[in-house]
């Protein structure tokens, strides 16, 4: 009888070796390069993205084309290392460490994401996330980015990001177990816009959507996260062919090493939808990654019963988790998109996106209702007391920065008296 890993391997083109597991092959430009300085500055360059130079005094963007750039092409984003005070780890991935850090100056919580900047593959990831939050400094439905800097003693980069305190999807429904409908469908309906962002205005595809990739914060704002992965199309036909991400939320198409573009995103956020929705991921994940693959090539695609679920809910998990990638909707319409046409709606105008426009959801409420609200203040003030008291006690340089205790950007803000 032929195993599962012989019969998988009938199934994937030669990308996927048994013996050395899947490949890291990546879009990104194989030529890219750096340069490390005596002075403690870093040069990463890619023929495709630019010139990126990061010191501790934060980061330089020269790109090749200054199209999207004033100043000639340049773009300075301050954000210095002796400028942050850290409070440790909040979370770790494969290629990063998170920690939660204050930046002086302005007060301001963030998460720093450090990177190994040694690690060519490591390097590659921080260029295309690094070119992704420059391109998108301000966009609303992707997690703000505040600067990035290098510190020589450990060799690291660290990415300065939103701080979202409500944590990440996956997060909640490890509390909750699942999220009632109307939430779920307010929250896709933020997060599709970022995924339209992403498609139809970058020509991105994130290839890494999952619910730990999903973060929201207090004020009940979802956004996406990790565009560590991320691969550029440079028009809205091309496909891309490589086999990186978390498996568990690969499309069939992508775990076939088959060429793929923004409908393997779709596929990825149905089954986010699905876990979220049902709290069951729906295949059984915990017999390997090879039956994993297995179950997403060649079983019927996953819908929720339509007994407990909406009509509405589960039709968008089913438009999502089409086997055939080119009867997915998109999250927006993609011009001149060579899968668009294949289908009649679009996701952002499904009924179970529109189904709850007028009822009011408070998002807010929901995140603060799962958090306990009782820890989250105790760690906040822990760290504002802190920090305080570091700055009467601190370097005299220091002092400087307490007559902006009480800015609008500032965490401070909250206990300013009305």
């Amino acid at each position: 009888m032929m195993s599962a890993l012989e019969e998988l391997k009938k199934k994937l083109t030669p990308l996927f070796d048994p013996e050395k597991g899947f490949s890291s092959a990546s879009t990104l430009d194989h030529d890219d390069s750096y340069t490390l300085s005596d002075g403690g500055t870093v040069n990463l360059l890619s023929r495709s993205y630019g010139v990126y130079n990061f010191n501790e005094l934060g980061l330089q963007k020269c790109t090749s084309s200054p199209i999207e750039d004033t100043d000639h092409g340049e773009r300075t984003y301050r954000c210095a290392s002796h400028e942050m005070r850290i409070f440790g780890a909040i979370g770790s991935g494969a290629s990063s460490v998170v920690e939660r850090a204050i930046h002086i100056p302005t007060h301001r919580i963030l998460a720093l994401k450090k990177i190994n900047v040694f690690e060519k593959d490591k390097r590659q990831q921080l260029l295309t996330e690094i070119r992704t939050l420059c391109e998108a400094p301000c966009y609303h439905d992707l997690v703000e980015f505040h600067g990035a800097f290098y510190t020589q003693a450990s060799g690291q980069i660290s990415i300065a990001l939103e701080y979202m305190d409500g944590g990440s999807l996956a997060d909640i429904i490890q509390l909750r177990k699942c999220i009632p409908e109307p939430v779920l469908s307010s929250m896709v309906q933020k997060l599709l816009h970022g995924l339209n962002y992403l498609h139809g205005v970058r020509h991105l595809v994130h290839r890494d959507i999952k619910p730990a990739n999903l973060l929201i914060n207090l004020k009940g704002e979802p956004k996406i996260t990790d565009f560590g992965i991320s691969a550029g199309l440079e028009n809205t036909v091309a496909m891309c062919a490589t086999f990186v991400g978390t498996v568990t939320y690969m499309s069939p198409e992508r775990i076939r090493n088959e060429s793929y573009s923004y409908p393997a995103d779709i596929w990825s956020l149905g089954l986010a939808l699905f876990e979220c929705g049902t709290g069951e991921f729906p295949y059984m994940a915990n017999e390997g990654p090879v039956n994993l693959m297995l179950q997403i090539i060649d079983d019927p695609s996953p819908s929720p019963s339509k007994d407990f679920f909406s009509s509405e809910f589960c039709s968008f998990i089913d438009a999502c988790l089409q086997k055939d990638a080119d009867a997915r909707p998109t999250a927006e319409q993609v011009s001149k998109s060579r899968y668009q046409f294949q289908h009649l709606f679009k996701l952002l105008s499904h009924p179970f996106i529109t189904k709850y426009d007028d009822a009011g959801v408070d998002l807010a409420a929901f995140v603060q209702s799962v958090v306990d609200p009782t820890q989250r203040m105790k760690d906040l003030v822990d760290m504002l007391t802190i920090h305080y008291y570091l700055l009467f006690d601190g370097p005299d340089e220091l002092w400087q920065h307490t007559k902006t205790l009480y800015s609008e950007c500032s965490v401070f803000r909250i206990f300013r008296s009305k």
